[in-house]
This record gives structure tokens, sequence and C-alpha cells, in this order.
């Protein structure tokens, strides 16, 4: 796979492992967000400007795709196995898929900023400060 270089003068930085470190995916060094989901407005070591990216609900359907799919599939299973009662599935379940995902967000939301910086997106400005 060929990474292509993001910024000119900088090295190449992969956007998976920007994304899933939550950190610039320009540096690599600095921190992608501010609070739980609020992406900085500047870079604190590469001074990269994050205000004109938006992943919008992008990275919440992934989620909600990945998280339904492993829970809806997980539960079939069981109740398959073992025929459960309701009580116990949601006992199980419902704390799986509310870990899943917001364990899930943070690292998607970072992919896919990485991702838009990496294919060039039109809203990304390429200004230092």
């Amino acid at each position: 796979m060929s990474r292509a270089s993001l910024l000119p003068g900088e090295g190449p930085i992969h956007p998976l492992r920007a994304g899933l470190a939550c950190r610039c995916p320009a540096c690599g060094r600095g921190r992608l967000y501010a609070g739980f989901l609020k992406v900085v407005d500047r870079c604190a070591e590469c001074g990269f400007d994050f205000s004109g990216l938006n992943t919008g609900d992008g990275p919440a359907v992934f989620i909600m795709q990945i998280a339904g799919g492993v829970v809806v599939f997980s539960a079939l299973a069981v109740e398959l196995a073992f025929s459960p009662p309701m009580w116990l599935h949601l006992v199980l379940w419902l704390p799986l898929v509310v870990v899943l995902a917001l364990g899930l967000m943070r690292p998607a939301k970072g992919l896919m900023i990485g991702l838009q910086m990496r294919n060039g997106a039109a809203e990304v400005r390429h200004d230092r400060g």
C-alpha cells in the first residue's frame, strides 16, 4: 500500500494509525480531540488547521452498522443455541452495544478525518498558521 505525503515537507502518516491513536493525521504527534468528540481547532504540534474539516454523521453510521451487526448476529446465535429468557438478552446485549458504540466512535472519527486529509477533501486547508 502506498503512502502519500499529507502536507508538503511532512513525512507520510497513515490515517488508520493516526485515527486509531486519536492523533493529528498531519504529524502523528498532536492530540486530535479537546473533549470526547470535539476536534481541536489547530494541532498543538504542527499547527494544522482542523476548522475546515467536517465528518458529519459518517462515523456514527459506520459504528451503528458494526455494533448492530455484531450484537444482532451474536444475539441470534445465543438464541438459537441456548434460548435464554428475554431479560438475559437485554442484560447481555444492551451494555455490549453501548460499549462498542462509545469505544469505536473516537477512532472512527479520527480515521474519517485522516482519510479526508489524505484524499484531499475540498474543505481541508493546508495552511500552517
